[in-house]
């Protein structure tokens, strides 16, 4: 199981970054919404899902593991802000799912990024025992 679970939280992630990539691509009233009540606009809802995507298919190759994690990091840590502090924690009686789903992804790219810290390029080394 040692083996396969961080395997699984990989794929975990990437199936969240990528379920919501419809709804951004298409112009969904919702992902609209969001984007519009943030202040993104649509540059902001297409170029997050272009982020969202890059860094699922990061998350899985495993040369590019620590890259995925952290870019992953980088966006959901942005949407967890946007959430606390111009959209709200629910949405449109969403109940928070969006955010508990970001909070998921953070808490599980913290983890992959951690798992994987000593391939970081330059401060790797800096993580051996």
């Amino acid at each position: 199981m040692k083996k396969y679970l961080p395997l699984i939280i990989r794929i975990v992630i990437a199936v969240i970054l990528v379920q919501t990539l419809f709804y951004k691509f298409t112009a969904h009233e919702d992902s609209v919404y969001i984007f519009e009540k943030a202040g993104l606009g649509d540059a902001g809802r297409i170029g997050s899902g272009i982020a969202e995507l890059i860094a699922a298919i990061l998350i899985l190759i495993p040369r590019t593991i620590w890259l995925g994690a952290g870019l992953s990091l980088g966006i959901i840590s942005g949407a967890i802000v946007t959430h606390l502090t111009k959209i709200g924690i629910e949405v449109r009686g969403d109940g928070g799912l969006l955010f508990y789903m970001a909070v998921v992804v953070f808490i599980l790219s913290l983890i992959t990024l951690w798992i994987h810290r000593r391939d970081i390029p330059f401060i790797g080394k800096k993580f051996s025992n």
